[in-house]
C-alpha cells in the first residue's frame, strides 16, 4: 500500500519532533550538570525553581505552589536555608510574615551563569559549523518559527 501524503507529513512532523526534543535536552545538559553539583533533591530543586521564577513568597504560597504540605515545604526550607541558598525574611509591610527569597549568590548565578551555561553547546556546535551551514540552520528554523506563529 502507498503511504499517502498525510502519513508522509505525519512522519515528518514526528521527526521534528524527536530532533527537537533531542536538541532541546542537549542544550539542557549543562545545565543539569551544575545543579547535579549542588546535590539538591527534587523537592529541592523544584522549590529553588519556583522562587527564582516567582520571586519572594511566603512559605504558605511556596506551599500552594509546590503542592506539598506545610512541614514539608518548611523542612525543605530549612535544608536550603542552611546550604546558603535561601533567606528567609521579615515582610517590610506586614512585619508578622516572612517571605523566602533566594539569596544574592544564587540571584548572581541565574544572572550571569545560567544563561550562559544553556547558550555553550549551541556555540560550540555553530564553531564547528561552516558560514554555509549556520546561514541553513538559522534560515531553517525562522522558516519553522514563521510557518507556526501562523
Amino acid at each position: 500500500m502507498k503511504p499517502t501524503v498525510n502519513s508522509k507529513l505525519t512522519d515528518l512532523a514526528q521527526e521534528i519532533d524527536r530532533d527537537l526534543r533531542t536538541i532541546r535536552a542537549i542544550l539542557r545538559r549543562p545545565l543539569q550538570a551544575e545543579i547535579a553539583r549542588g546535590n539538591l533533591t527534587g523537592p529541592q530543586q523544584s522549590a529553588m525553581a519556583a522562587l527564582v521564577q516567582s520571586g519572594p513568597m511566603s512559605l504558605k504560597e511556596l506551599c500552594a505552589q509546590l503542592g506539598l504540605a506545610h512541614s514539608t515545604t518548611s523542612g525543605i526550607v530549612d535544608r536550603l536555608e542552611k546550604q546558603g541558598m535561601v533567606a528567609r525574611q521579615t515582610d517590610a509591610a506586614d512585619r508578622r510574615l516572612t517571605r523566602i527569597t533566594i539569596t544574592r549568590d544564587v540571584q548572581q548565578f541565574v544572572e550571569s551563569i545560567m544563561p550562559r551555561l544553556g547558550v555553550h553547546p549551541l556555540l560550540l556546535a555553530l564553531r564547528r559549523a561552516s558560514p554555509g551551514q549556520r546561514k541553513a540552520i538559522l534560515r531553517g528554523l525562522k522558516t519553522l518559527r514563521a510557518l507556526l506563529e501562523e
